[in-house]
C-alpha cells in the first residue's frame, strides 16, 4: 500500500514536473517512502507514551535528539515492524527507565566523561553511519555531519552533566549513548547491515 501511494505521489510530481528524470524520480519516491512511513511510527510512538504517562518525556527525548541522530545516523532494520519496534524502544523506554535510577556526584561525573569519550571515538571512526539504500558519499557532506554529531553529542552530555533535574540528565545520557551505539559496526553487525559508503566504494569528491 505504501509502495503504490509513493508511486502515484512521484507519478504526480513528474506530470507537473516534465523536468525530473528517472533517477530524480527515484530519490522522490525514496524520500517519500520515508517521509510518510514515519507518520504512522511517529504517532504510535506519541500514543504508546501517553498510555504510559511519559508523553512529554517522550517528545523531550524526540527533541534533544533529532540534530544528533539525523547527523549521525545509525543502523536501520529491514522489516517495518522491526523498526518500529526499535524506534518505540528507544523514544518510550528510555524515559520511562530513567524514571528509576539517579547519578550524582563523582559517580555521574565518570560515568558522562566515559561515554563522552566513548562517543567522540566512534562519531571519529563511523560517523555519519549510512545505509546502503541512502548511501552519503560526498566527502563534503559526511564532514559536515560529522561535525555536526561532534558539536550536538558534546552539547548534549554537557547538559546531562550540569543540569539540576534527574529526569532530563538521565534521558540525555541514555539516548546519546544508545544513539551512539547504533552507528557502531558492532549494531551493523548484529542487524546484518552495511555501511553504503563501504558498498558503493570510497566517497566522492
Amino acid at each position: 500500500m505504501l509502495d503504490k501511494i509513493c508511486t502515484f505521489l512521484t507519478n504526480r510530481i513528474r506530470k507537473e514536473m516534465p523536468e525530473v528524470d528517472d533517477e530524480k524520480a527515484e530519490v522522490i519516491n525514496y524520500g517519500l517512502q520515508n517521509i510518510i512511513g514515519e507518520i504512522p511510527k511517529v504517532f504510535l510512538v506519541f500514543i504508546i507514551a501517553y498510555l504510559l504517562g511519559i508523553f512529554k518525556w517522550t517528545l523531550f527525548t524526540f527533541v534533544a535528539m533529532f540534530l544528533y541522530k539525523g547527523a549521525s545516523g545509525g543502523v536501520h532494520l529491514k522489516t517495518h515492524l522491526g523498526c518500529i519496534l526499535l524506534t518505540t524502544a528507544f523514544y518510550c523506554l528510555i524515559p520511562l527507565v530513567s524514571q528509576y535510577f539517579e547519578l550524582t556526584g563523582i559517580v555521574k561525573y565518570i560515568t558522562v566523561i566515559l561515554i563522552w569519550i566513548f562517543g567522540m571515538v566512534m562519531i571519529k571512526l563511523y560517523a555519519p553511519a549510512d545505509t546502503e539504500s541512502v548511501p552519503i558519499l560526498e566527502k563534503k557532506v559526511r564532514k559536515k555531519k560529522q561535525i555536526v554529531s561532534f558539536i550536538t553529542f558534546s552539547l548534549g552530555m554537557f547538559i546531562a552533566l550540569i543540569v539540576d533535574n534527574q529526569m532530563i540528565s538521565n534521558i540525555l545520557i541514555l539516548a546519546n549513548f544508545f544513539q551512539t551505539l547504533t552507528i557502531t559496526k558492532v549494531a551493523y553487525r548484529l542487524t546484518n547491515s552495511k555501511y553504503g559508503y563501504e558498498v558503493y566504494g570510497d566517497a566522492s569528491t
